[in-house]
């Protein structure tokens, strides 16, 4: 299993971004796919998550801010990241959980400063 998640960069408060995590070595659209950040000094947290369904979930902190959607034929998932505040900056991972286990992307850095 394998997750790539690119995308990331510098952004002015109030930019945009969109991340992407591409997915290999699962049966991509039974699996529930996930995004967590991790901002230096601070614990990972979770941010937003879709199921196979394409139920969403988000974090409090992005709600409204932040959608995750996915594509069950190119094996993607991706963050649109609106209203971004020095807050959001993070380096952010996907995840999932396949065969038990959680797997998870190499991780993306997003900056959000003046």
């Amino acid at each position: 299993v394998q997750l790539q998640a690119f995308g990331g960069g510098l952004v002015q408060p109030g930019g945009f971004l969109r991340l992407s995590c591409s997915a290999s070595g699962i049966n991509f659209r039974i699996h529930q796919m996930n995004w967590y950040r991790q901002a230096p000094g601070k614990e990972r947290e979770l941010v937003a998550t879709i199921t196979s369904g394409h139920n969403t979930d988000y974090a409090d902190s992005v709600k409204g801010r932040f959608t995750l959607s996915r594509d069950n034929v190119r094996h993607m998932a991706y963050l649109q990241m609106n209203s971004l505040s020095p807050e959001d900056t993070a380096v952010y991972y996907c995840n999932t959980m396949a065969r038990g286990l959680n797997f998870w992307g190499q991780g993306t850095l997003v900056t959000v400063s003046s």
